[in-house]
């Protein structure tokens, strides 16, 4: 393996591109990559990790001379982006979807906002994917719910294109899914955790070639993502809502039946308040077992 190196204060950078399916945008990708990073003299890689092609990918890459991993079996996006990030050399790892829909040469200016920075990434000023509606739709929600759980305002959730320190990378690794919603478990990593992400605007092109993203299944995995990554390192932020919910809902009803019913004892008013206190309990703990992990 290329050992790690840095000249005239910059990083040896790895690039990494998760590829399944696309012989007609690769070998583009690859070329841009090249003539955009070269602007900036950085010494750096191409990783081409190819997730179980059955077209020419692999082989279109080969032919560009980089470095190219291939996948026995297809494991999804985050598996070969893990992958990559498992055999990459450089203190700086970028990576970017093997499809055309990103700009290469937003790639220079990521990279000198390091090592200030410990993760930057591309926000996409347009959404050029298919199901604009829901997908602009879903994004929006999902990310307005990632906000307010991360307490940090997010331009663009889940960009496929980011750069950020390899070492603090690798101790998220296992938590991040196999699935699309990999990037968005890498930046809620970050954030959650009190790393410092920076957000730069950049184009977004329709993809080359045909889309392998699921409206329902991904938007729910993405959701989940959300909610798995904070319950994990900032728990309260999902139990108190729920319980304060549950304790109000309780109130109401009981002054309902106070009021209107007075006769009538209503078990629901208790089931509510006792499972807002439960609740309350379960988060509480949570967030001290996190507290302590984090000293530790």
């Amino acid at each position: 393996m290329i050992e790690a190196i840095k000249t005239q204060n910059k990083f040896f950078v790895s690039i990494i591109v998760p590829v399944y399916n696309e012989e007609k945008a690769i070998g583009r990708v690859i070329d841009d990559i090249n003539r955009e990073i070269r602007k900036g003299d950085y010494l750096y890689e191409i990783i081409v990790v190819d997730d179980a092609s059955s077209d020419r990918s692999a082989e279109i890459a080969k032919e560009r001379k980089v470095r190219v991993i291939q996948r026995r079996i297809n494991g999804g996006s985050g598996a070969s982006r893990k992958t990559g990030i498992k055999n990459a050399a450089g203190e700086i790892i970028v990576m970017l979807d093997g499809d055309g829909s990103y700009d290469a040469s937003s790639i220079p200016k990521m990279l000198s906002y390091f090592p200030e920075y410990d993760q930057v990434n591309g926000a996409r000023i347009s959404e050029e994917g298919t199901f604009k509606i829901l997908r602009f739709s879903a994004k929006w929600l999902i990310r307005k719910l990632a906000c307010y759980l991360t307490g940090t305002k997010i331009p663009d959730l889940n960009t496929g294109l980011k750069s950020f320190k390899r070492d603090i990378m690798k101790k998220y690794l296992w938590m991040i899914p196999d699935g699309f919603s990999c990037v968005t478990s890498m930046t809620l990593a970050f954030l959650t955790n009190g790393h410092s992400v920076k957000y730069i605007p950049t184009k977004y092109f329709k993809r080359i070639g045909k889309s392998k993203f699921h409206p329902i299944k991904d938007t729910l995995s993405y959701l989940q993502t959300i909610i798995r990554m904070i319950t994990f390192f900032s728990p309260l932020k999902i139990f108190l809502p729920v319980s304060l919910f549950l304790f109000f809902a309780g109130i109401f009803i009981f002054l309902f039946s106070y009021f209107f019913t007075p006769k009538v004892m209503d078990i629901s008013t208790i089931i509510l308040l006792v499972s807002s206190f439960q609740i309350l309990a379960i988060g509480t703990l949570a967030e001290l077992i996190v507290k302590t992990r984090n000293r530790q």
